[in-house]
């Protein structure tokens, strides 16, 4: 399995993380796992969302290239349209689990 890590730094985690839940669940399988986490499991992989100190860190799994792409790339994209109010970037590092 491929993995890959961002951290998004943001004063507002725990709300990205729940408006992907609710927007990404009805395309995919979307679930709050804790206080500020939560987990989203698309056909070609998943994501993993938490809540931290200054800011969301997200975490990608897939089975390759490819599908690691698309989730990274679904993500970004609608996180980036609800951040009206600030500047966020998603910087995805990739490693092999």
């Amino acid at each position: 399995m491929l993995l890959s890590t961002a951290h998004v730094a943001t004063d507002r985690p725990e709300r990205y993380a729940k408006q992907l839940v609710s927007h990404l669940g009805h395309k995919a399988s979307a679930e709050h796992t804790g206080p500020g986490c939560a987990t989203i499991t698309f056909r070609s992989g998943t994501c993993s969302l938490r809540s931290a100190e200054g800011g969301l860190v997200l975490v990608a799994e897939a089975a390759d290239l490819d599908a690691l792409g698309g989730v990274q790339d679904v993500v970004t994209r609608h996180l980036l349209r609800f951040a009206t109010q600030e500047d966020l970037h998603v910087d995805w590092t990739e490693s092999r689990r």
